[in-house]
């Protein structure tokens, strides 16, 4: 393990407290209480808030898996010690299976094109109806979430099988399964984002739609990641095995994403605004009016400009607090983001927020605490048999 001195290096069992798994518990009969309600009172904003609450949750189970990924195809060696925090966040991949079958239920509230009556009185949708259409809607998306738990259950299982067996030859097994699902999902996260988001406005396109919902998983992932080793090295669960130098690039690819996102969503705004097409246009102009240009204001600001330049200096992405309070307001603005993709297509130039969009997102958070706080509990912390350990421990950032 090279000049690291092992004195200093110490892993914690985790084991959640008895108050945080009760809260967790109770934010999840918050939103199964509210869904019930919403079902008998009010089936236009459960179903809204459920696919916002829902993508949400899923973009972060879905970036965990990603990163692993990009790492294991990389042959990465600083991020070993870490990547056992992205993996926790997998285990919410499941209930994207289950959620997405839950989603069919509201199905026809939240998709005009699966209504024949609108279908026939819409050329423009009539058109796409060999795409946009009840039967491959659900094969695509249970090709997708197959793939991912298919995918998930080798990458992530090898790693765990690793603990165990100290076979360093799994290492190298995991680098072809993570390109095929980097492949896998560069292609599948597009129809996934386009499906369950883009299709809420049939009559609307964009041909970089699916980069764009990317561009905002991963830099929500990002943050995640980065609350997480945050908060794990200040209570001493991974010492010396976790960092400032890791914190410190997860940090830099967080503001680099933070750059890609704003690049991707100038570039998809830009191109409609010259190309002035109306069925193009249509999109920014219900996001324009009433209150809905306060929201894609506050988008431009506190998801690109206020993150960008918090984390521009080398001291601000070594900052603990710092790094935890600009990484919450980006998964704010992620669910932001997602609830300004959805709620223009069903409230025109009306910004709806309240009892419904907290319970439900209340029950998914805190399902996925508890998917991660199960997954620690079972599992150490750091793959400490894995072997680049060495280049981990040894990290250190130049610049």
């Amino acid at each position: 393990m090279g000049d690291h001195n092992h004195t200093n290096l110490h892993v914690s069992k985790f084991e959640a407290p008895a108050k945080l798994k009760t809260l967790s518990f109770a934010l999840v009969a918050i939103g199964v209480l509210t869904f019930i309600i919403g079902l008998m009172k009010n089936q236009d904003r459960l179903w809204t808030s459920y696919l916002v609450a829902f993508f949400f949750f899923s973009s972060l189970g879905l970036s965990g898996l990603f990163w692993v990924a990009i790492n294991n195809t990389a042959k990465a060696g600083w991020s070993v010690t870490i990547r056992r925090f992205a993996e926790a966040t997998t285990a919410f991949i499941p209930w994207i299976f289950v959620g997405g079958l839950v989603l069919l239920i509201g199905f026809k509230k939240l998709y005009l094109w699966a209504d024949p009556a609108v279908v026939a009185s819409n050329p423009v949708v009539a058109a796409k109806t060999g795409y946009l259409n009840t039967g491959f809607f659900v094969v695509r998306l249970l090709i997708f979430v197959v793939g991912c738990l298919l995918f998930r259950w080798v990458i992530v299982g090898n790693s765990l099988k690793q603990d165990q067996t100290g076979d360093a030859e799994l290492t190298n097994k995991n680098v072809g399964p993570s390109i095929g699902f980097i492949a896998f999902f560069a292609l599948m996260f597009s129809f996934f984002s386009v499906d369950l988001l883009m299709s809420l406005l049939p009559t609307w396109y964009s041909t970089i739609f699916g980069v764009y919902t990317f561009s905002g998983l991963f830099q929500a992932g990002l943050a995640f990641l980065a609350i997480v080793i945050v908060l794990m090295r200040k209570h001493g669960f991974v010492k010396g095995y976790v960092t400032v130098e890791h914190q410190h690039d997860v940090v830099k690819y967080l503001k680099g994403f933070t750059v890609f996102w704003a690049y991707i969503a100038f570039s998809q705004f830009m191109l409609m605004w010259y190309a002035n097409l109306p069925e193009e246009t249509e999109f920014y102009i219900a996001r324009s009016l009433g209150g809905w240009m306060s929201v894609s204001t506050a988008l431009l600001i506190f998801r690109f400009i206020v993150p960008f330049l918090a984390l521009l200096p080398r001291a601000a992405k070594r900052s603990d607090t710092n790094v935890l309070v600009v990484s919450t307001l980006v998964l704010v603005m992620q669910y932001v983001d997602i609830y300004w993709l959805v709620y223009p297509n069903f409230f025109d130039g009306q910004v709806t927020f309240g009892f419904w969009e907290i319970g439900i997102f209340a029950g998914f958070a805190g399902l996925f605490m508890l998917c991660l706080f199960s997954f620690w509990s079972k599992h150490s912390l750091v793959p400490l048999k894995d072997p680049r350990m060495h280049e981990a421990l040894n990290h250190h950032v130049a610049y």
